[in-house]
């Protein structure tokens, strides 16, 4: 079996594949300490904390 198509694809049937890589905004939640927007599962940069507990000391 050969890799090469059978068959031109069109401009449009190409750019219909391509159009559904976009990139989405990261999912920003509260921090239940500071109050600051942080992305989930992370120790939150504004105060250091993960899961109401001080993991890094932020100065």
């Amino acid at each position: 079996m050969s890799i090469c198509p059978k068959n031109k694809s069109s401009k449009s049937r190409r750019d219909k594949r391509r159009a559904n890589w976009k990139m989405t905004p990261p999912n920003l939640i509260k921090c239940s300490k500071c109050g600051a927007l942080a992305m989930s599962h992370r120790v939150c940069k504004a105060c250091g904390s993960y899961n109401k507990r001080e993991i890094i000391s932020v100065d």
